[in-house]
Parts: structure tokens; sequence; C-alpha cells
């Protein structure tokens, strides 16, 4: 199963550290920033699933960074929850309307945090899950469980399915062969690093099959040397 990387954003050193031990117990990975630039880097680079943001910070507000990332259509999804020691209802309101997904406010419960963190990130998975997943003219629809190029019919195995499914709904990210392992197989599934490798090259072959498409789909899962594999339209 796929953990859940949070952004703690705030430049308070003991509520980055409070909240991380959090989140850690919850079973989730955090990173952290202190400051509006430096989420805006983590957030490039990292490219974390949620953004706990403190509204006051050095060097631009939460909320300006909010408005920007709700701009970007590369961030405009990425659920953000507003942390924070400003109460008024009108701050509130204001958090709300510039698109953040929840508002809590400092002092907190972690176990309402954890509560919150949860149903967020759960509302935003049941919105994807069963939608249809779509590059130029590549198609995966996971209700029907059909992929399809130009129109025409593509078959892969259960295995190829998900590995496909994996990387169009995280595109741009570089994955080891171990993330990969985790997310498709799970866990507790012990792979050697050539079984994936032999099934990315299923999955590359399968979307070679139709002839004539205007691109080359296979490409779009790209080897990155020393790191693994990404799906990149780049």
């Amino acid at each position: 199963m796929h953990q859940s990387t949070i952004l703690i954003v705030d430049d308070e050193v003991a509520i980055r550290d409070m909240v991380a031990v959090t989140l850690d117990l919850a079973g989730y990975r955090s990173i952290s920033a202190a400051n509006s630039h430096d989420a805006h880097v983590s957030i490039i680079d990292q490219k974390p699933d949620l953004v706990l943001l403190d509204w006051m910070l050095p060097g631009g507000s939460g909320i300006e960074l909010a408005r920007r990332l709700r701009r970007d259509e590369i961030t405009s999804n990425l659920p953000i929850i507003m942390l924070t020691a400003k109460t008024s209802e009108d701050n509130k309101v204001q958090g709300l309307s510039e698109g953040v997904d929840d508002y809590v406010t400092k002092p907190f419960s972690p176990r309402e945090l954890i509560a919150r963190i949860e149903t967020v990130l759960r509302r935003v998975h049941g919105k994807q899950k069963d939608k249809p997943l779509r590059v130029f003219e590549l198609e995966l629809d996971p209700s029907s469980h059909r992929v399809s190029l130009e129109g025409q019919p593509v078959e892969m195995s259960a295995t190829e399915f998900r590995l496909l499914k994996f990387f169009l709904s995280n595109q741009e990210k570089v994955f080891s062969r171990d993330h990969i392992q985790d997310a498709v197989w799970g866990s507790n599934v012990y792979l050697e690093e050539r079984t994936i490798d032999v099934h990315i090259r299923r999955l590359r072959k399968a979307l070679s099959s139709v002839e004539g498409t205007s691109i080359d789909y296979a490409k779009l899962v790209q080897t990155v040397r020393g790191a693994g594999y990404r799906f990149s339209v780049r």
C-alpha cells in the first residue's frame, strides 16, 4: 500500500517536530519546511500527497502559497490543510475560499489532526478511484478494467494494468523499484529487481501493440539510471 507523504510547513521547530511524530505514529511519511520558498521547492521536488500549511510564515504567508498552488496546473489538486493559530471566522472563510481542503486551529488534538488528514485523503482518493486516466490518446478505465490507445483496445495482464494505473496516477515522479513493488504488489511480497524490469518491458510491449499511433507510447515509461522509472510526457 502506498505510504502517503505529508509536508509540514511551519516556522516553529517544536510544532514541526510534534506533528512529525504524530504522523510517524499514524504510519505517514513526513517532510518539513520552515518557509514558503522551501515549501514550494519541496512540493515540486518531492511531490507530497498532502500539505499541512501554517498561515504566518517568513517570506510569504501560507495563504499566498495556497493561492499559488491552486493557480498552478501541476499542484492545483494538491490537498491542503491549514494548520494555524488564526481562529477567527473570517480567517477560516478566507482560507476555504482560497481552495484549502480543511482548516485546523492551534492548539489541536493529534487524534483530530490525523482524523482530518484521513478524511481529506479519503475524499481525494475517492474522487480519483474510478475516474478514467488519460494521457494524449491513451486511456485507462479502472471501472471497466480496459485500456485503449487511439480508440483501439490494448491487451495486458492484470499486473501490467496495475503498473500502468500506478504510473498514470503519479506522472513525472521517479520511483525506485522498491517503491513500485510496494505500490503495485504490496510491501509483503518479495520480488527480485529483475522481476520489476520484466514487467516494465511487458508494459512497454503492450503500449507498442497498436500500430500507427501518433506517438510512441512505450517511450513514456522512462528508465532513470540509478534511480528507477517514471512515466513522463516530456
